[in-house]
Order: C-alpha cells, then sequence, then structure tokens
C-alpha cells in the first residue's frame, strides 16, 4: 500500500452565500483556502462559518457520492452509459468495489477539511468572545461530518495532527483511528448536545442552523449507534478489535429511549418547521425551501458568482448539484413521425430545463422492483406520481421545430403537449406490441391499440429507458418558451434533512423497543405520513389538477403490526433517490437481505426481457474503504498503512 498524499489539513470549502429572497442572509468574500491567522478576527469567523454552509455542496449534488448512496442498495442499479463508477457500487459482478474505485472517497474528500475548519473556528471564536449561538453553528457541522464519516468507514481519526478535536495548523503524515464509541460519545453527541442548547429556535438566516436541526442530528445518532451497540446480525467494524460497549455506560436501550424522545419532542415544538400538507407541495420546484426541509445544500439561478457554478453548462464535478442528471436517461432520442409514412421524423421531446425532463446521462436506473414492489400503490399513494416522471410530452416547437403535428403510435396525430411516451403504471390487461429493435420510435417502445403514445411496462423497464426521478429535477423561471439551459447544472437546493423523518425515527425506535409516549406509537407515527401521502393536489402523469383526499385509505391499508421492514419501505416510498437509502440499509443490518437480487431489463434498444441479477453484499461490505488517497503522503510503515484499512479492502 505504497501511496502518498499529503492529508489536507485547512478548510477548502468554497465560501458562499445563502441565496434566497429575503435580505437576511450569508454574505461574504469567496475564499478557497484558509491561513491560520485567518481565523484571527470576527469577520475571518463569520466567513468561515459560512464555507460551513458551502461544503454541503462538495457532498450533496455530487452525482459520483449520490450514486455512493443508492447504487447496489434496492433503490437503483447502473444504467446504460454507465462507467465504473457506477458499476463497482453495484456489487452485481459489472466491477469491483475496491479502495480505489469506491466513490465514497468524495465524502472523506470533504469532510476532513471541513471539520478542521470547524475546529479553528470553535478555538478562535471562544477566543474571541464570540456568541455561543454562533460557534454552535462550527459544533453542528464538526459532528454532522463525523456523522457521515462513522457511519460509512467506521472508525476514523479525531486527531488530524495537533490533537483530538483541535484545529491542525501543520501537514500531518501520520494518522489513528478512533473507535466507533470513541467518534461518538467524544465528537458527535458533545457537540450536538451543546448545538442543541445554544443554537436559536428560529433561523438567524433563512436556512440557517436552528435547535430542531441539531435535534433531528442527535436523534439520529442515538438510533444509529443503538444499532451499532446491538448489532443484530454481527456486522464486523473497525478497528476489529472494538468493544460492543459504551464508554459512558448506556445501552442501546436508552439511546434508543433517547432517540425516541428527542424526535417526538420536536414533533410537539416544530418551531419554525412541520410537514406540508401534500407530499408533492415538497417537490415542487416552484416551492423549493419550504418549512418542511430542514437543512439543505443551496444554489440559485439568479447570479453564477453566488450559484458556485456555471448557469448555462455543467461541469459534472462539485459544487455543482448535478445528481439528478444520473437517474435521467436519454429521452431525446425518441422520434415521431413528421410524415404519416414516417420517411422523416423528428425529435418530438427535447432536451428541457423543466422538471420533467432535464439533462440525460444514463448512469443509474430504478429496477423494476422499486416500480413493481415499493410503489405498488401508484392509486391512493401520490408519492409514486411525485417522484418519478412516467408521461414525456412534445415539446418540439420549443427547440424551433415548425411542424404543427407529428405522428407517434398506431401513426396516430399528436400535437404539442401530447403525451408521446408513458411508462404504465402496470402490466395492461392486452399484451403491448413491442418491435424489433429501436422500431419507428427509436427507443423500442410499443404499442396498445387506441392510443397515441408509445408505452413502456413496469417489465419492461431497462437500462436503457426507465421513469425519470421528477423530485430532484431542474426548475428554472428563466425559459421563456425556449428549452432554457438544460445542460446547465440544477440551480435548486439540494435537499439534506426533512421534518418528516423525526417520524420515522421516533417510530423505528418504538419498534425497536423505546416505550412510546400517548397517541405517538410507531403505528400512529407512520400513519401521519401515510395519511399525508393520500392528500393530491396535482397529477404529474396527467398533468393536471387532482383534489383527492385517500387518506383515510392509506391508514387502513397500514399492517396493524408494523415492523423495520415496512418502515424501511414506507422510507423508501417518502426519500426514494435522495440518497438515505444505503444508509439506512447499513444501519439496520438489512442491506444483503433486501437489496440482495434485483430485476432490469438490458441496455439494447427494444429488449423487453427481464433479468434477475444477484449482489454480492458480503458483511465486510457494510463500511466502506478507506480511499488510496488517504495513504498517499502518510509516513507509514506497510504494516501500519495495511492495518490502517478496513477488514478485507486491504487485500483488493
Amino acid at each position: 500500500m505504497k501511496r502518498r498524499h499529503i492529508k489536507n489539513i485547512f478548510g477548502t470549502a468554497l465560501m458562499t452565500v445563502f441565496l434566497l429572497s429575503c435580505t437576511d442572509i450569508l454574505d461574504e468574500e469567496p475564499r478557497s483556502v484558509y491561513v491560520p491567522g485567518y481565523f484571527d478576527t470576527e469577520k475571518g469567523i463569520n466567513g468561515g462559518i459560512t464555507s460551513l454552509y458551502a461544503h454541503l455542496r462538495y457532498i450533496y449534488g455530487q452525482a459520483y457520492y449520490y450514486n455512493a448512496c443508492l447504487t447496489g442498495t434496492d433503490e437503483a442499479t447502473y444504467a446504460q452509459s454507465a462507467d465504473g463508477n457506477f458499476k463497482d457500487m453495484d456489487l452485481s459482478g459489472a466491477g469491483s468495489l475496491t479502495a480505489n474505485t469506491s466513490r465514497s472517497d468524495v465524502l472523506w474528500g470533504a469532510a476532513f477539511p471541513n471539520i478542521n475548519t470547524a475546529s479553528g473556528i470553535i478555538e478562535k471564536a471562544t477566543a474571541l468572545g464570540m456568541a455561543e449561538s454562533l460557534i454552535s453553528e462550527a459544533r453542528f457541522f464538526r459532528a454532522f461530518d463525523y456523522f457521515l464519516l462513522v457511519q460509512t468507514f467506521g472508525g476514523v481519526p479525531l486527531d488530524l495532527g495537533m490533537g483530538e478535536l483541535k484545529y491542525n495548523t501543520t501537514p500531518a503524515r501520520t494518522s489513528v483511528r478512533n473507535t466507533v464509541p470513541e467518534v461518538y460519545t467524544r465528537a458527535i453527541f458533545p457537540d450536538l448536545l451543546l448545538a442543541i442548547t445554544n443554537l436559536p429556535d428560529n433561523p438567524r438566516v433563512t436556512g440557517s442552523l436552528t435547535k430542531n436541526v441539531a435535534r433531528l442530528y442527535l436523534a439520529k445518532a442515538y438510533l444509529t449507534y443503538a444499532w451499532w451497540l446491538e448489532n443484530p446480525n454481527n456486522i464486523p467494524t473497525y478497528p476489529e478489535v472494538t468493544s460492543r460497549t459504551d464508554p459512558d455506560g448506556h445501552d442501546a436501550s436508552w439511546y434508543l429511549q433517547q432517540a425516541y424522545d428527542i424526535a417526538t419532542y420536536a414533533i410537539d415544538n416544530p418551531g419554525p418547521y412541520g410537514l406540508l400538507g401534500t407530499f408533492y407541495d415538497i417537490h415542487v420546484g416552484s416551492n423549493d425551501r419550504n418549512k418542511e426541509i430542514m437543512l439543505y445544500a443551496d444554489h440559485t439561478q439568479s447570479s453564477e458568482y453566488f450559484n458556485g457554478g456555471s448557469l448555462t453548462y455543467g461541469s459534472g464535478g462539485a459544487p455543482d448539484n448535478f445528481a439528478v442528471w444520473m437517474m435521467t436517461w436519454n429521452y431525446t432520442e425518441i422520434r415521431s413521425g413528421a410524415t404519416a409514412d414516417w420517411s422523416t421524423k423528428i425529435s418530438s421531446v427535447q432536451r428541457e430545463a423543466s422538471q420533467p425532463l432535464g439533462r440525460p446521462w444514463t448512469r443509474m436506473c430504478p429496477t423494476i422492483g422499486v416500480v413493481e414492489n415499493t410503489f405498488a400503490d401508484k392509486t391512493t399513494d401520490s408519492r409514486y406520481d411525485g417522484t418519478f416522471t412516467t408521461v414525456f410530452r412534445a415539446n418540439w416547437p420549443k427547440g424551433g421545430t415548425t411542424n404543427a403535428s407529428a405522428y407517434n403510435a398506431n401513426n396516430m396525430v399528436v400535437y404539442p403537449g401530447d403525451a408521446i411516451l408513458t411508462f404504465l403504471n402496470e402490466e395492461p390487461a392486452e399484451a403491448i406490441v413491442y418491435p424489433a429493435g429501436a422500431g419507428n420510435n427509436n427507443i423500442g417502445a410499443g404499442e396498445l391499440p387506441g392510443r397515441a403514445d408509445f408505452v413502456i411496462s413496469p417489465r419492461g423497464i431497462s437500462r436503457l429507458t426507465y421513469p425519470g426521478l421528477w423530485k430532484l429535477g431542474t426548475y428554472r423561471t428563466d425559459n421563456g418558451n425556449t428549452l432554457g439551459q438544460p445542460n446547465a447544472a440544477s440551480t435548486r437546493p439540494f435537499n439534506i434533512a426533512k421534518f418528516s423523518e423525526f417520524y420515522f425515527i421516533a417510530a423505528e425506535a418504538a419498534v425497536k423497543g423505546a416505550t412510546p409516549s400517548a397517541g405517538k406509537s410507531a403505528l400512529e407515527l407512520i400513519n401521519v405520513i401515510r395519511a399525508r401521502a393520500g392528500m393530491w393536489k396535482w397529477d404529474n402523469a396527467g398533468n393536471i389538477e387532482k383534489v383527492a383526499d385517500n387518506s383515510a385509505a392509506m391508514v387502513a391499508a397500514t399492517p396493524a403490526v408494523i415492523d423495520i421492514n415496512f418502515i424501511l419501505a414506507e422510507r423508501s416510498r417518502e426519500y426514494y433517490g435522495e440518497g438515505y437509502r444505503w444508509f439506512d440499509l447499513v444501519r439496520t443490518q438489512t442491506w444483503a437481505d433486501i437489496a440482495a437480487s434485483y430485476e432490469i431489463c438490458g441496455s439494447a434498444k427494444g429488449d423487453r426481457t427481464p433479468v434477475v441479477y444477484n449482489r454480492t453484499i458480503e458483511p465486510y461490505h457494510y463500511l466502506r474503504p478507506i480511499p488510496t488517497s488517504q495513504f498517499d503522503g502518510m509516513q507509514m510503515t506497510e504494516e501500519e498503512e495495511y492495518n490502517y484499512q478496513n477488514p478485507v479492502y486491504r487485500d483488493l
């Protein structure tokens, strides 16, 4: 393991601002690096705190890290245009997950500089006598990053070169990983407890931290640590000899109860947060930064300077928000007939900077099981319609094509705005007639009698053609009557934390044994979420207003006794495609059971034959490998480097 790279010890996140329609925003001079003396003034401290928020852009919306949180779970597999970045994470034999290939390296590289920045702010701001409410924002982010790291890699170093949780100002060429209990009890829990005590109830500027944001992460950390202490499936950790004993003397039950109590307290005392009336309201682009979203990595269409990236072309790298590209297939290959004999064709669905469309990369896709099983109920439950683009509509005039109409399935005439391709909710009673190969429509979509739209059924979903991820889709208000800027990265915020998760955390803790309070059993908590899922205000597939209250039916369909698997299924319906899934399956030690196999059709046009793929998910996969970049520049013996790596990955 002879790799050399000096550990980055300074905060390197680009400082930026919260970009919102209010006057109270974080406004600091952008910098790419800090020197130790920068934090000796209040201005420097304020700039550093701004950078802590900005660093979220280097993790959330970063598509390769996004892939590491989803590909290989029951939510996603690799798509037709995937390279090794995605195939390696799938664990289905198409690639190999090693320290060289794991894209969790994005997290390792982004988190430690930010942790060091936070430590510098805490030390210097305390010496300057600045308000603890401000210092606690740094405490939160240090805990936030350590929580991500410990879930992903196991024990990680608390000493970056100048002492445990100290601000490091010189290059460090050695490193020692702490144990999981040490990371939780010395770093994560103390910082979050102080943050809860000292942060304000309401954000000091739009989008900034509050007591309830800290409560959410403390409850989640307590819940995760309780699972780790319990270790029901004997999943290995690092260091291997770590005792599953809490140094503070508590057991898993204590932490479960704490998680439940904190989550339910926040539900009863929401402050400026709360559940919205419909699932659609959470995700429609015109309603971004709503009260259900507690933390986000922000972007804007109003200024490239403040957006942190081009407004016309996406770079395919951080700090751009380009995650949704990965699950957007190349719908622009759809063709309709310009003439009745199809001797000439038009691109009837063109690349547009709109929420149902956006820039296609075809790197990740949902499995057939997502459509058939996760979202089995597509009638009463609004979340399938509020998650996916299933109908692709004609927009050719926006791209300059002047045809008044075109010919589509069954040679029927279609007009701008009409459905060109539909992914059906279920298998139709009458067999779909699929072409051999690409067919006239160029993507191998089928036909049903009397329908002008081409169709693909759930069992016809392939690595090439699949529903799009509407909930994360592009939203801009500067398109006019044109296609806009579809090649730019998303200017929407990437949502990180939602108020709804308090309900899930409390329900999971209750199922695991926490004593519930009156009116807040696991069943009652989950039914609040399910009742909301039954409320409709808009039908994306039909592109029409739909006011319906199916909440009673949703509650009636909930099992009388719910278990962890039901909670995980509900979490997938609620948070599909948002980057939660790998953490959920690893926390509950259910990854190997839930995601062991999946079905999908192939990558060729017209391939509508589902194939079962089996994944090899071993216990050691529950920890990601320490990235090779960490070892570059470390002055350690080969044995020390070997032992620093997580087990099994040492020899890969």
